[in-house]
């Protein structure tokens, strides 16, 4: 009899990452070779030229060694990461990261591990969740499920519940900010909608730390400029880092900084720190208000807020949600181990355990998926961001000419109005027959909740059907591509629309059009192009004109907040 080998939930994390496993009905986390939990997500080389992973490579930061961290924000791009002489992508260095997680889960099941349910932010597009799976199969991990992160901290919240109830997910890691809006009744967990902003995160506090710090004592060092030497960045980050810690417990603390002999200390309070994040809570704010307009429910209907993942201790963060709220954040789960427990439910749910067959947990597809249309490839939604998955939709498309012979059906996922800002999927070539008219297709998406989008389209003149599996193919690695890593591993006239206001102007129309669905998002995207018309015009008179009318609009769409509304 063959031996079921157990299924692991992995949290891959920005600063830190965590494994574990569904056993006797309930999670189990793993310890590291530390004996800790969290293992930090960092790769450094020491002078013997050997891979350090997880607290052994934060160690060499103050020695101003290359230490490689935060690279889950590269993940899907082709940007190198030096360390010594070599350079890795992302994608490696996160398959080092998981190859370590399996080894530690290997130890404490004492069997061998080739599978695993993984989590990725919610707001990760299609590259970016197939990078993941690259890197796991460099690791040897077969992905038996990507599984959002507030999705999985939903589940390990609600899996004790037994009212119904509405409840918030906020989640702010090291690297990366998603929140999503989840309802619990009759055993069901339904994911409403989900936001988030992959570029945001303690990360980004520390380095409002790092940047002050700097600009007071940068003389000090013998340095004039105001960017950080790369050298002295790595080692300053690690105190500026221990500082954000401390500044979650205390009122204030000292940054004591010594290098090449000279040394600075530098005063810094909860306050000082709220003051210089004003920015950053402000790109918190916005996902929230998305959020809640798509799931369509108010702040005050919001049951419960559950904040996950460890940048959600610093006190500006949670005094944000609880003034947005009107009420305290719930403090039942742990920040740092939510996501990975619901990983390890997913897990037990996948492997059918029958401690979990109640269990029913449905999901959302948080980007919009849609073709490009017109001249200018405007972005035309058919599968809109936050319907649950599976879900199937057709929209009809005619050709823009008489006689046209062909269509081609080119696919993108995101929210700008313009294609050329989205992710491009591929495409599909749609053969016409010999005509005198404007002939039209039937293009139908269908999008399952293992991220896999089937493209249908009909074309009724002649009864023929074509389909195409999506998968942008420049972001998988191929099976040389895995081959060759994995041994690698082992061994300026200027034009009224530059004018400041008319280029801010478009800009916050782009990102209202992005934050928007339905029917308004169509007038934003009309406003816009109007617009647009009339700086191509080049008549001064009509742009200021034109110029109120369309910023007085946009007032209008930004009005339509929320929290205002609360």
């Amino acid at each position: 009899m063959t031996e079921i080998k157990p299924l692991i939930g992995i949290d891959l994390g920005t600063s830190n990452s965590l494994v574990g496993v569904f056993e006797n009905g309930q999670p189990r986390l793993i310890e590291n070779a530390y004996g800790n939990k969290l293992t930090p997500s960092a790769i450094a080389m020491d002078e013997d030229e050997q891979i350090l992973i997880g607290q052994a490579a934060l160690e060499l930061r103050a020695s101003g060694r290359d230490v490689l961290t935060s690279f889950k924000r590269l993940m899907g791009t082709s940007k190198p990461l030096k360390l010594g002489d070599r350079s890795f992508s992302a994608v490696e260095l996160s398959s080092l990261i998981l190859r370590s997680l399996k080894q530690d889960a290997e130890h404490a099941l004492q069997c061998e591990i080739d599978e695993a349910v993984i989590t990725v932010p919610a707001y990760f597009n299609d590259i970016q969740r197939q990078a993941t799976i690259s890197a796991a199969e460099l690791a040897g991990l077969k992905v038996s499920r990507l599984i959002n992160e507030p999705t999985a901290a939903a589940l390990a919240y609600g899996l004790g519940q037994s009212d119904d109830s509405c409840f918030l997910i906020f989640d702010l890691g090291g690297g990366t900010f998603d929140v999503s809006i989840v309802e619990l009744f009759d055993g069901v967990i339904e994911v409403r909608a989900s936001a988030g902003d992959n570029y945001l995160g303690g990360d980004d506090f520390v380095q409002l730390i790092m940047k002050q710090y700097w600009k007071k004592n940068a003389s000090i060092f013998g340095y004039n400029e105001t960017t950080i030497p790369y050298d002295v960045e790595i080692a300053l980050k690690a105190k500026a880092q221990y500082c954000l810690h401390v500044l979650s417990k205390q009122t204030s603390t000292q940054l004591n900084f010594k290098w090449n002999d000279h040394e600075a200390t530098f005063e810094i309070s909860q306050d000082d720190l709220t003051n210089w994040a004003e920015p950053l809570l402000l790109r918190l704010r916005r996902p929230l208000e998305r959020a809640l307009r798509d799931a369509r429910i108010l702040p005050k209907q919001v049951d419960q807020i559950i904040m996950v993942g460890g940048a959600t201790r610093i006190p500006a963060v949670r005094k944000l949600v609880t003034k947005l709220f009107g009420r305290f954040p719930s403090t039942s789960v742990q920040p740092d181990e939510a996501i990975v427990r619901g990983a390890c439910i997913q897990a037990g749910l996948k492997a059918k355990d029958q401690s979990l067959k109640e269990v029913v947990l449905t999901d959302v597809c948080p980007f919009s998926l849609g073709i490009a249309v017109g001249d200018e490839g405007q972005f035309s939604p058919i599968l809109e961001r936050n319907i649950v998955i599976p879900a199937s939709k057709v929209n009809t498309y005619t050709a823009m000419n008489k006689g046209q012979r062909e269509i081609v059906v080119q696919i993108y996922q995101g929210e700008h109005r313009l294609c050329r800002e989205n992710v491009s999927l591929g495409s599909l070539t749609v053969p016409l027959p010999p005509n005198d008219d404007y002939l039209s297709i039937d293009v139908r998406f269908s999008y399952n909740p293992n991220g896999i989008l089937d493209v249908d389209v009909d074309v009724p003149a002649t009864g023929e059907k074509l389909q195409k599996v999506v998968v942008n193919h420049q972001s998988v690695m191929s099976a040389e591509d895995v081959e060759k890593a994995r041994l690698q591993l082992q061994s300026l006239k200027i034009h009224p629309r530059d004018n400041l206001m008319n280029k801010s102007l478009l800009l916050r129309a782009e990102r209202l059009y992005s934050e928007r669905t339905g029917d308004l998002r169509y007038q934003i995207g009309d406003r816009t192009e109007r617009f647009n018309q009339i700086l191509n015009q080049q008549d001064e008179r009509q742009i200021r004109e034109a110029r109120q009318y369309f910023e007085a609009f946009l007032n209008e769409v930004e009005d339509l907040s929320l929290f205002e509304e609360y």
